[in-house]
């Protein structure tokens, strides 16, 4: 009988040895950007609108490292940010919340399918897709809540859309890896990594629904 630990050796053993220290030089310039836009929102006051706005930019950085201070520093520092126009913001802004809905549902869902150790048709990868979308669904919608001021239905159904159209790319990436015998274990960083690749083409799948939202409605900017 395969054991836990011989299990843990042979998952992730075709990627390539150069892979460990890229994911720990992301790791480390992801939370150095995240740092640098988290002190100045809450430490030298350049605050948004809505709390869900502000957590998106911070989280932002978890999957685009330093790409996300470009981004903060063009569409999101201004004190008039929450104003502009969305035809002046590229999707990949109102994308955001998206990704950062998800990158939180990863941290959160992840450790949890592992410690509760449910499967489906013996295989966790199913849970987790399932559970990470039903939470981040849940988180995009409590932006979208807030940050838009639409109703609660609304702001769900623009959630489940937004996470359906992600999960595409997301989900796609995450089989893509299970089923190559390239996904590492959940306590590797190579892991961590690859999943903010997933949530990188989670942003490309889910762009034209998010498009096609902001194009449909005149609610508030989403960030």
């Amino acid at each position: 009988m395969t054991t836990d630990m011989d299990m843990n050796t042979t998952m992730g053993a075709g990627l390539p040895e150069w892979l460990t220290p890229v994911a720990w030089t992301f790791a480390a310039l992801a939370l150095l950007s995240l740092a640098v836009i988290a002190a100045d929102i809450w430490a030298l006051g350049h605050r948004h609108r809505t709390a869900t706005s502000e957590i998106t930019w911070v989280g932002a950085a978890l999957f685009l490292g330093p790409a996300a201070l470009v981004l903060y520093r063009r569409y999101g520092r201004s004190s008039h940010t929450d104003a502009q126009p969305t035809h002046i913001r590229p999707v990949i802004v109102d994308s955001l919340p998206g990704g950062t809905a998800s990158a939180l549902a990863h941290m959160v869902g992840v450790p949890l399918v592992i410690a509760s150790g449910l499967t489906i048709a013996g295989i966790d990868l199913w849970v987790m897709i399932l559970v990470i979308a039903v939470l981040a669904t849940a988180l995009l919608t409590v932006h979208e809540r807030t940050a838009t001021g639409a109703s609660t239905a609304t702001a769900l159904a623009r959630a489940a859309l937004t996470v359906a159209a992600f999960d595409i790319g997301m989900g796609g990436w995450m089989l893509l890896l299970h089923f190559n015998d390239l996904m590492p274990p959940a306590a590797d960083v190579q892991f961590w990594f690859l999943m903010q690749i997933g949530i990188l083409a989670g942003l490309l799948t889910g762009a034209p629904v998010v498009a096609r939202l902001r194009r449909s409605t005149r609610l508030a900017p989403a960030v």
